[in-house]
Order: structure tokens, then C-alpha cells, then sequence
């Protein structure tokens, strides 16, 4: 912004607002009071309040609060928004007023600009912000902008990283592996059994976040200040819902009690519960890829992911698995953001939630984080890496633990023995279980055979 500055003014005065700001007085007085980050309101968050502010046009013309010139002309600037125009045009701080008023003006006064003319007031509260208030528009703003972020990105990344896995483990299936428990070698299992799990916790985190999407997507505009709908037209909920589901695509409906989507945050809460589940799902997957990845001499060595970048700025040679770090960096973010938006849950003091910037904030990062590691990971990890399937083989043969195939037959104690023998001096089981029982070689290689021990 340049230095220039025009005279604004609003019920407390006048003050100087930069010559090219969309924005008016109240606006100025929050970027004045609030500089505690440099983060602003991110950017689905402000199209969502645009596309509330359309959808409430729409509704006030269809009710006769709103004239029909007015309306149309708030619908038309509000739709330059959502398309990603003029969103430097506001400069809130995230960490403001805790009704989000400072931003529900913000939007108001950009609006009102954009759409008067010579011949056409738009005033910023009596008609952008028709029976509204900033204590019903954030909550609404909030919910709608999570709704369509995890609709629109999250959903259809995690479907994309399930059937990646699903693709990954029928091109490895039959390819056999040594399971492990508390990290030591446990039982055999098939790399697709594993991918499998993988890909089932990813289904089921697909599940808990729809079922969570039933209840957010309940909204509370037109309680107006606190529930009680004042100064809204009493159809105006139902009307606002018809017409920000067929702006969006995305079906909403008024909240069964306005009230408490003014007051609680608790469907936010619910959803970031989700997210955090989600995130140690993704945290798990990524720690067992680093595992699985180890060495490549010294370690497990079971995969190679891709070689995305070099290692070290030391050690020539040296290549990392970077992409599930940066997801375990991620997931522990989402884990962080959820306890943030915890406490902000439990700031709503009798009738209104007093930290609707920070849930938005934190919610949409979260929501963010989760779509952009669910990519990463199918694309630049499971998609690409490589089998090793020697080192698999080789460490399965020489795994003691397949002596557990035989406890129907010898007994566990006996078992146990052969067990010892076996890492005590290196040796193949079936050469020690030779030494240690009747039974045939033959006996022996059907009831230890791994791809055997794989299934039920």
C-alpha cells in the first residue's frame, strides 16, 4: 500500500485509510489494534465469508429485505472473491476480536466499495450485512469454508492415497516379509497385508470425517447476535442454506438451534478430533515407510523409496526419506492445531464462542496439511518405491520366530528351545527343529512354510 491515504470515518470518528484500500474505517481500526502476527485470515476462510455474504443477498432479495439492485450488485463483487480477486484487500490479524467482527467488517466494507456507484449506495451494515451479525457470519464462514476445504481437497486426496496403497499391494502381492511386534521379528506377513492396513486406516479416517461433515454442515445464520434472530427475517435461515448449497455444491442446512452454533464450537472440535486422528494414522504409515526404507545396508532395507534430493551437506551419497518426515512434521502440526482449537472450544462464554478466528485459522491449516501430506505421500512414497526383495527373503529364512508354526505339534517349551538354538548360533530353524524332534524334513518345510504362516 502506498503512503497516500484518503479520510474515512465511522461511529467513533474519523481516521486515515490507505488512498488504494477496498476496506473503510472499522477495517483500519483493526489492522491499528491488532499486531500480534503477521498471519492473516487465510484465503478459503475469506472466500467462504464472500460466498456467505452472496448466499445472504440472494436470500434477503427473495424475502424482500434487500433491494433487488442492491442485492445483485453485492452477488456480482462478492463472486470477484471467491474467484481469488482483491484478497489482499484484507489485512485483518488473525488474532483479534474473538467474534471475527473485525473481518465480518472487513468483508462488509470491501463489498460495499466494490459494489457502489455514482448512482448506487451500498452501505457496509445496513445492506451488506443484512440481518446478520458478526457473532452468526464467522461461525458460518468458519463451517462452510471446512466443509468445502475437506469436500473439495481432503476427501479426494485420501481416496486417491487409498487406491494408491490398494495398487501398491496387489503389485506386491505374494512377496512375503518378517512381521514385527515392540520392533523385534514377530511372525510373517505379505507387504500387501500390510499396504492393506494402511489403506483401511485411511477408509476409516475417510468415514469419521463425513460422519463429522453431517453436523458441521448445520448452520447457524440468522440467529443473528445470540440465537434469538433478531432483526432477521424468521425464513431467512432456511432461504440462506437453499442458496449457499446451489452457490457451492455443497449441501447445508440451518442448525436445529441457532444458539448453538453461536455459542459453542463443539462440531469444529469434533472435526479436529478427526484431523488429529487422521494425522497419527499418517504419522504411523510414514514411520513404518522410515523403517521399512532403513540403511540401505545397515538397516531393515526392505524398500527403497524414491531418491528425491540429496542427503546431507556432508556425506556424499547419502539420500533421506524426506517425504515421511515432512509428513510426521505435519501430522505433529495437526496434533498441536487440535489442542489450540480445544481451548478455543471452551471459550464460549454463555452465548457466544470468543475465539472463532483462531478455530478458522487453525481448522483450515489443519484440513490444509492433512490434503497436501495425503498427495505427497501417494505420489512421492507409495506410488515409487522399490521392493528389496533378497534382503526380505533373507531375513525371513534366518527368522526364529517361524517356530511358533510348530507349538500345536512339539509345544511351546520345546519350541521355545529350538528358538534359542536358533539365534544363539545362527542357524536355520528347520536345521535345528531336525535336531529337536521327529519330524521330517519334509513335515518341517510344510508347517514353516512363511507364505503358509500369512494366512488364517
Amino acid at each position: 500500500m502506498s503512503k497516500e491515504y484518503r479520510i474515512e470515518k465511522d461511529s467513533m470518528g474519523e481516521l486515515k485509510v490507505p488512498k488504494e484500500a477496498l476496506w473503510q474505517a472499522q477495517t483500519q481500526r483493526a489492522v491499528e489494534n491488532f499486531g500480534i502476527s503477521d498471519k492473516t485470515m487465510p484465503n478459503a476462510f475469506i472466500q467462504a465469508l464472500a460466498r456467505v455474504k452472496q448466499a445472504a443477498a440472494r436470500a434477503n432479495v427473495r424475502l424482500g429485505v434487500l433491494a433487488e439492485n442492491k442485492a445483485e450488485a453485492i452477488i456480482e463483487v462478492a463472486q470477484t472473491i471467491i474467484d481469488g480477486k482483491h484478497l489482499q484487500h484484507f489485512p485483518v490479524d488473525v488474532y483479534q476480536t474473538g467474534s471475527g467482527t473485525s473481518s465480518n467488517m472487513n468483508m462488509n466494507e470491501v463489498l460495499s466499495t466494490l459494489a457502489s456507484t455514482e448512482t448506487l449506495t451500498i452501505h457496509p451494515n445496513d445492506d451488506v450485512n443484512a440481518g446478520q451479525s458478526s457473532n452468526d457470519v464467522i461461525p458460518t464462514a468458519l463451517q462452510a469454508s471446512a466443509c468445502l476445504l475437506v469436500s473439495e481437497a481432503l476427501l479426494p486426496n485420501l481416496t486417491y492415497l487409498q487406491e494408491t496403497m490398494i495398487s501398491k499391494a496387489e503389485e506386491v502381492e505374494g512377496i512375503v516379509k518378517t512381521g514385527r511386534t515392540h520392533l523385534m521379528d514377530a511372525m510373517p506377513v505379505t507387504m500387501a497385508q500390510e499396504l492393506m492396513t494402511w489403506a483401511t486406516q485411511i477408509d476409516l479416517a475417510k468415514a469419521r470425517l463425513n460422519h463429522s461433515l453431517t453436523r458441521l454442515s448445520a448452520l447457524p445464520l440468522g440467529g443473528t447476535a445470540v440465537g434469538t434472530g433478531v432483526n432477521s427475517h424468521p425464513d431467512f435461515p432456511a432461504a440462506f442454506c437453499s442458496e449457499i448449497s446451489r452457490l457451492s455444491g455443497f449441501s447445508f442446512h440451518p442448525a436445529s438451534n441457532l444458539f448453538i452454533g453461536i455459542s459453542t464450537q463443539d462440531n469444529s472440535v469434533e472435526l479436529s478430533g478427526q484431523l488429529k486422528t487422521l494425522a497419527t494414522a499418517l504419522m504411523k504409515i510414514s514411520n513404518d515407510l522410515r523403517w521399512m526404507n532403513s540403511g540401505p545396508l545397515s538397516g531393515l532395507a526392505e524398500i527403497s523409496l524414491p531418491a528425491l534430493q540429496p542427503g546431507s551437506s556432508i556425506m556424499p551419497g547419502k539420500v533421506n526419506p524426506v517425504i515421511p518426515e515432512a509428513v510426521c512434521m505435519a501430522s505433529a502440526r495437526v496434533i498441536g492445531l487440535d489442542t489450540a482449537i480445544t481451548v478455543g472450544g471452551q471459550s464460549g462464554n454463555f452465548q457466544l464462542n470468543v475465539m472463532l478466528p483462531m478455530i478458522a485459522d487453525s481448522l483450515l491449516e489443519g484440513i490444509s496439511l492433512m490434503a497436501n501430506s495425503a498427495l505427497l505421500l501417494a505420489d512421492k512414497a507409495i506410488k515409487e518405491f522399490k521392493v528389496n526383495e533378497e534382503n526380505i527373503t533373507k531375513n525371513l529364512s534366518a527368522n526364529p520366530i517361524l517356530v511358533t508354526s510348530l507349538n500345536s505339534v512339539i509345544g511351546y517349551e520345546k519350541g521355545a528351545a529350538i528358538a534359542k538354538e536358533a539365534y544363539a548360533n545362527k542357524r536355520p530353524v528347520i536345521e535345528v527343529a531336525m535336531e529337536y524332534t521327529d519330524l521330517s524334513r519334509e513335515e518341517l518345510e510344510e508347517l514353516l512354510n512363511p507364505s503358509k504362516l500369512t494366512q488364517p
